[in-house]
């Protein structure tokens, strides 16, 4: 029979290509579905080694992408919110969760393939509220997965009579390492393991490999996804590359332990008998001969990456000391730097609402900088010391380079179309940066205010500084709770800043009056009443800029 090689070419490819999409389209909408709540799962779930496995699994199970989970992971060993340790455990139980793509190719769905898109298609277009648009953009997703599923299983048909494909599934049955090596090079050159076994399913289902010849295939597929993280990794931070190391380490073992046991026909052996055992509790006597070869390549997915997580879970402890000594810290990650992002990660704009509560975090680091600076340049004018007025350069220059910063990351998150409360949450953000960038410049002043008041011999009367220092301490009080009000959202807290700056402003108000008085009794000269009153006004502007932050955080400010 003559085969026509290039409709089967075109078929495999058009057909990859569809598969990669649907997946990539399934994945992101879950995502967006999902939304932060992904990281608060991540951060809350993973106290123990064992917790991690079963929230990775979870999360990963959800989004269908352990690359995304992976991803946010690394994102949060960065930002020091995970340990190494607790990272392991969350990748042993993404590698769990995304066997749920592999076992939903494994139902023959053919017949269901376009009335599947057909809904998703009239959700995703159709549909007013944002949640539904997203379920079927997912379901989509799925549909176009199964039809490009389909159209390779169609085309890939022929392999089955064509000599070099024959003797190629030999030399793998003959050679276990030849398949690993294989499934490695295919799932690299993909870039997506689900694909890489989605392929080899439906090569099994059209009769072109055993079941038996598969397993080493996916031995390999289970490093080869893991090689391309690693590549990612370089150029990455110290934490990027530990945990990209730990994947490929923890795949790379577990095929060490499982490959001599395939090879002795054992492994097979663990399959149908955890199969046998865990479908005896359905209704039915389901077992291992009933479910078609696609299922049967899905459970033994799942038996591999079970089996390699309960063997190595109680090793975490010797696996995280391991890739610490193979990957140390650097020496510029251990120099204290106030110009550097801790939470900010590139890799996570992929979803605008992690992304955005990650800018989140370091907007509210850099307000902890700029309550930094205020209390530093209250301490230069009280106590005028070299080291005070270079602490107040440096954090004035590192609260500039946060906000160029978060500001470009803001507005790359925010290139995906946002949800309402999202883009607000970028609107807020981006506002209150450059409310506390005004108020750091505001303390730089204070800084070279008190250089000025001692160059002309400056000094305040025992009321004068009474005076400023219950102005001090209430604008002190106030940024710390507009701070609050950013993180919490709380509008109580909004109102206690509300309140404060009306204080402030007949603080001022009050406070140049007796100013004038103490002029006029000739208790103090010119130029200490014009640092006074610039010190006056100074703290006023602070009071404005924080009631301005608490109003942006609360939604009371209007957009535009």
């Amino acid at each position: 029979m003559e085969v026509d090689y290039q409709a089967m070419i075109f078929a495999f490819v058009g057909g990859l290509g569809l598969f990669l999409f649907g997946l990539r389209f399934m994945s992101s909408a879950l995502q967006e579905v999902a939304g932060d709540k992904m990281r608060t799962i991540l951060e809350q779930g993973t106290k123990s080694p064992l917790r991690g496995v079963l929230t990775g699994a979870a999360v990963t199970g959800l989004i269908q992408s352990s690359t995304a989970t992976t991803v946010l992971t690394v994102g949060l060993v960065n930002a020091r919110l995970l340990t190494l340790k607790q990272a392991i455990g969350v990748i042993m139980g993404a590698n769990i969760g995304t066997t749920l793509t592999v076992y939903l190719i494994g139902f023959d769905l053919d017949e269901y393939v376009l009335p599947i898109i057909a809904l998703g298609v009239t959700a995703y277009l159709f549909a007013n509220n944002n949640r539904v648009k997203l379920v079927g953009k997912a379901i989509l997703g799925i549909g176009v997965i199964f039809l490009g599923i389909s159209i390779m299983g169609n085309g890939m048909a022929p392999l089955k009579d064509l000599p070099f494909f024959t003797n190629l599934m030999l030399n793998i049955e003959d050679n276990a390492i030849f398949g690993v090596l294989v499934g490695i090079i295919f799932t690299v050159v993909v870039n997506a393991s689900s694909a890489t076994i989605g392929i080899m399913q439906e090569l099994a289902n059209q009769g072109a490999m055993t079941y038996h010849q598969t397993i080493p295939v996916l031995f390999g597929d289970n490093i080869g996804t893991t090689i391309t993280a690693l590549l990612a990794a370089i150029g990455t931070g110290t934490a990027a590359r530990r945990t990209s190391l730990t994947h490929f380490l923890f795949n790379f073992i577990g095929t060490l332990i499982f490959l001599p046991l395939y090879i002795a026909g054992v492994f097979e052996k663990i399959v149908v008998y955890f199969t046998n055992y865990l479908f005896i509790l359905i209704p039915g006597n389901v077992g291992w001969e009933v479910l078609n070869v696609k299922l049967q390549i899905a459970q033994t997915h799942l038996v591999f990456n079970l089996s390699n997580t309960l063997i190595q879970l109680p090793f975490v402890g010797l696996l995280a000391l391991i890739v610490t000594k193979i990957i140390p810290d650097s020496k510029d990650e251990t120099k204290e730097s106030y110009q550097k992002t801790t939470y900010l990660d590139k890799r996570l704009l992929a979803n605008s609402s992690v992304a955005l509560a990650q800018a989140t975090r370091e907007t509210l680091r850099m307000g902890e900088m700029m309550i930094q600076a205020f209390e530093n340049a209250m301490g230069y004018f009280d106590r005028k010391q070299a080291n005070l007025m270079e602490k107040g350069i440096q954090l004035e220059a590192a609260i500039d380079f946060l906000e160029r910063e978060i500001t470009d990351y803001i507005v790359l998150a925010s290139e995906k179309r946002l949800s309402k409360e999202d883009s607000y949450l970028s609107y807020a953000l981006l506002q209150s940066l450059n409310d506390i960038e005004s108020i750091a410049d505001l303390c730089e002043n204070i800084l070279h205010l008190k250089d000025d008041a001692d160059r002309h011999h400056v000094t305040f009367s025992g009321e004068a500084k009474e005076e400023l220092n219950q102005m001090i301490d209430l604008t002190k009080a106030t940024l710390h709770l507009a701070l609050q009000t950013l993180e919490k959202k709380d509008k109580t807290l909004a109102a206690e800043v509300k309140k404060n700056e009306e204080m402030l402003d007949m603080m001022q108000a009050e406070y140049r009056r007796a100013h004038i008085r103490r002029l006029n009794a000739r208790i103090c000269n010119g130029n200490n009443g014009a640092v006074f009153l610039d010190l006056l006004g100074t703290l006023e502007r602070i009071g404005d800029l924080c009631c301005n932050i608490a109003e942006y955080a609360i939604g009371t400010k209007e957009l535009g």
